[in-house]
């Protein structure tokens, strides 16, 4: 796993001569900022850092301190089957992942507030004509008679839209550039530019 940044979307160009829809990722400042250890914690894993953070609060200042590295702001845990699989406390976090792989990409998608249920469920709404009035874009009924006499829960309506984890899968990888730290993955990566991406097998 690796912790990344949004950037934007681009044109790539593929061996094959093809223009294909890229998305640009940064992970410039992902390290490792500890370990779990099955000994210690009961499990195996790598904990990540990533982005400078604007402000910390002294507990989590002095555990930076104790471990001499540079305080981060978002902190991510990596399960790993085996303790050969630990990094050092420090070290910078390179992708696993080679051109040609398929990822899954983890990140909060663009918020869109209140929606109504044609954007937010996919609704066609009501007739454009023929005795239908004001309620062209409603979604029309939603429940059944006196009995059982309320709306059920999870009823599709309409509601907040967006600004929630997603997670894309098998997207396809173009180019790592390790000297510039970016991935570039074809097709499109839910969240707005500078959003934060998990970027895993």
């Amino acid at each position: 796993m690796i912790i990344s940044t949004k950037i934007g979307q681009t044109s790539f160009i593929s061996e094959e001569g093809k223009r294909v829809c890229a998305t640009v990722l940064d992970y410039n400042t992902c390290t490792v900022v500890g370990n779990r250890t099955e000994d210690k914690d009961g499990y195996t894993a790598n904990i990540l850092g990533f982005l400078k953070p604007k402000k910390l609060n002294k507990p989590q200042l002095k555990d930076f301190n104790k471990k001499n590295i540079e305080p981060k702001k978002i902190i991510k845990e990596e399960r790993l089957n085996s303790s050969e699989d630990l990094l050092e406390v420090g070290s910078e976090v390179s992708p696993k992942f080679n051109v040609g792989d398929k990822v899954c990409v983890q990140s909060k998608s663009t918020g869109k507030g209140f929606a109504g249920a044609m954007k937010r469920h996919n609704f066609s709404g009501m007739r454009a004509s023929h005795g239908v009035s004001i309620s062209h874009r409603a979604h029309g009924s939603t429940g059944q008679n006196q009995n059982p006499g309320k709306v059920f829960k999870g009823k599709k309506m309409a509601g907040h839209l967006g600004d929630e984890i997603t997670t894309t899968k098998n997207l396809e990888v173009l180019l790592v550039d390790t000297d510039k730290k970016l991935i570039f993955l074809k097709g499109s990566v839910p969240g707005k530019n500078k959003s934060v991406v998990r970027v895993y097998k």
